[in-house]
């Protein structure tokens, strides 16, 4: 697992090192707000079809191939996107073109190779662990690698773009292409890296055991989403701020939920030792509560408390949901759950994104309050759903419904 989660470091931090100025570069680049939510919906749809995908691919190819693939397509995406960036900012291509050339780069490539290096290390974590306890721990810990990139990547991101935002956007590609390159030499081919059985039962999202789960961390991960892209242009807007200004109260928010994320998911959470469904009914409250916050925050302490809060909740629910299907699947199915997972969590930074911006346009208080409104849906599913009060069982593995 260490390899696994120093990869999912290293890249989440060098795509979060983008955040901060994600929202004065486009508006920068003549781009709209829905254009840039466009840009994230259209890499989140990458990643939604291509999981499942990967997930298959584990069991033909093996590990090591696909977090190489994984790791080239994200260089590949992130170098695209500074070519991109740099002619952008020089005024000598129409914002069509930049829009259509970001969709290529930034979308397509880093989409799909986010999903594979996701899904790698889902299936790991689900074919190594032998008890629920060990696997919400090991759960948490890709969510703790994900929520330390929180901390560092705009923490760094905002502290570069305060002499130029071009820092950040250059020196994402360097680091994932020097970490393709530490896998190659490091990391070999290993019999137990993926679950060898290839002719297993299929798991279908419908199951019955399955949907309910799938649709609690839909709504987990989509009330983030609505937020995560607005939030530079909320603290731009609402605390009167330039674009280099922005990108540093940006990244004092991030850095806030990211140092929060972590401590939940790498320390509370393994220390807590509570079952999955207790996970979800007491995160997803939380967040809510945090989205409450947000929708009257006019100052930025007040800002990052309510993105502390938020974090506080989801860093409770994440693990809960990333464990549960898992309890569904025989450990033959866990490249294919690890797909079906990355795939819901996907297909909600399709609708996230999309949506937070549109709805920002219309008032900027919008998107606090959906997520507010999803966030108690996904409450409420945890307490009524009988597959959620099933992940309250000892069991780990269960024979999949045909």
């Amino acid at each position: 697992m260490v390899p696994l989660l120093l990869t999912v470091l290293v890249v989440f931090s060098a795509q979060q090192l983008l955040t901060p100025i994600l929202a004065p570069l486009s508006r920068e680049l003549s781009l709209t707000e829905t254009q840039l939510g466009l840009v994230i919906t259209v890499a989140a749809a990458v990643l939604t079809v291509t999981s499942p995908l990967w997930g298959f691919a584990l069991h033909k190819i093996g590990l090591r191939v696909v977090l190489v693939s994984g790791l080239g397509l994200s260089t590949a995406g992130l170098t695209g996107f500074a070519v991109v960036a740099a002619v952008g900012l020089d005024r000598t291509m129409p914002a069509p073109l930049i829009l259509t050339l970001l969709l290529a780069t930034r979308s397509l490539f880093l989409g799909a190779g986010f999903a594979a290096l996701t899904v790698a290390c889902l299936a790991v974590a689900g074919t190594v662990t032998t008890t629920v306890a060990e696997r919400v721990r090991a759960t948490g810990l890709i969510g703790a690698a994900q929520g330390l990139s929180m901390v560092l990547g705009p923490a760094a991101g905002g502290s570069l773009a305060v002499v130029s935002l071009l820092l950040p956007v250059y020196l994402a590609p360097v680091l994932c292409l020097l970490l393709m390159i530490w896998v190659l030499a490091a990391v070999r081919p290993a019999r137990a890296s993926a679950p060898a059985d290839r002719h297993g039962p299929r798991l279908r999202p419908w199951d019955a055991r399955l949907w309910p789960l799938l649709a609690i961390g839909f709504c987990l991960y989509l009330c983030l989403g609505i937020v995560q892209v607005t939030i530079g242009f909320l603290v731009a807007d609402r605390l009167h701020l330039g674009p280099r200004e922005t990108a540093g109260a940006v990244g004092v928010t991030l850095f806030t939920a990211g140092l929060v994320l972590v401590t939940v998911q790498g320390g509370l959470v393994p220390a807590l030792g509570w079952p999955v469904r207790r996970l979800l009914r007491v995160g997803s409250p939380i967040a809510a509560s945090a989205f409450a916050l947000l929708a009257v925050a006019g100052e930025l302490w007040l800002i990052a408390a309510s993105f502390g809060l938020l974090a506080l909740g989801l860093g409770l629910a994440f693990p809960g949901f990333t464990a549960a299907p898992t309890l569904v699947a025989t450990p033959e199915q866990q490249g294919s759950i690890a797909g079906v997972v990355n795939s819901t969590i996907g297909a909600t930074f399709i609708v996230g994104p999309l949506l937070g911006t549109s709805l920002y346009e219309l008032s900027p208080v919008l998107p606090a309050l959906t997520g507010l409104g999803v966030a108690m849906t996904a409450y409420t599913l945890a307490w009524v759903s009988p597959a959620a009060r099933r992940t309250g069982s000892d069991a780990v593995t269960a024979p999949a419904e045909q």
